[in-house]
């Protein structure tokens, strides 16, 4: 069980209306990440570089990095998501960032008009990518593997990917970004263990992200998740884990 598009995009929108993309409150510790996305980002640009974010989100994580640009321009297919980062713009010093809601399937910006464009757990277009990336730009995704809180999905038995073998979306996207032009695309994966300090913190990621579709909405789930943290607790919290994969395209 999975959600719809329908249903994801106005799950997405209602998220982005209460909390934008921000998991801080979240208590948990990892072992074993691989690297941290927006400093893979940040390494492969330069002060005199434009930057597209795809599925910005409330603009958290790239707001932090937009001294390292020329320009960046995040931009969100959700309302709630984009109102949230114009919010967060105007909290924050940065002079150089601007959102704005648009589908990734059709970016309303000129061709070539960025050295580099970054997609964090969102869907996007290779096509689209490799339109608008200047010669020589890069293009650089991190998205959730489909073993990514396995044991949970296993438990309730539903959740986001679940039932998909592991890689399939990796590979579609290397694919579909290599019949896009793109001669050069590098991948890398992690599998990381992580411990939720609180049921709290399981609770509301759960609740604010689509691991388990409509989680809280179906008869049991709580009990479900009751019975998963007794089974699943250790000293260091409730163990689950965090699978994503990296994929970088050069033009």
């Amino acid at each position: 069980m999975s959600l719809t598009k329908q249903e994801f995009k106005e799950f997405y929108d209602k998220v982005g209306s209460e909390i934008g993309w921000d998991f801080s409150q979240v208590k948990y510790t990892s072992e074993g990440v691989g690297w941290e996305f927006y400093d893979e980002v940040v390494k492969r640009s330069s002060k005199t570089d434009k930057l597209l974010d795809i599925g910005t989100g409330g603009g958290e994580k790239v707001l932090k990095i937009a001294e390292n640009f020329q320009l960046v321009a995040g931009i969100d297919v959700s309302d709630g998501m984009i109102k949230t980062a114009r919010k967060n713009l105007l909290n924050s010093e940065v002079t150089n960032a601007g959102f704005f809601v648009m589908d990734a399937e059709k970016i309303q910006f000129p061709d070539r008009g960025f050295n580099i464009i970054s997609c964090r757990h969102s869907d996007f277009s290779p096509t689209e990518i490799f339109r608008l990336l200047d010669e020589g730009g890069c293009f650089i995704s991190q998205q959730v593997g489909e073993a990514d809180k396995l044991n949970l999905k296993k438990f309730f038995g539903r959740g986001q990917n679940y039932g998909v073998k592991d890689g399939t979306t990796m590979r579609d996207y290397v694919e579909h970004l290599k019949a896009a032009g793109f001669s050069r695309v590098e991948t890398r994966e992690y599998d990381a263990t992580e411990y939720y300090e609180r049921p709290e913190d399981l609770i509301f990621l759960l609740k604010h992200t689509p691991t388990i579709p409509n989680f809280g909405q179906v008869a049991g789930d709580f009990d479900k998740l009751d019975e998963f943290i007794k089974q699943n607790f250790s000293s260091k919290g409730i163990k689950t884990n965090s699978k994503r994969f990296l994929i970088i395209a050069e033009k």
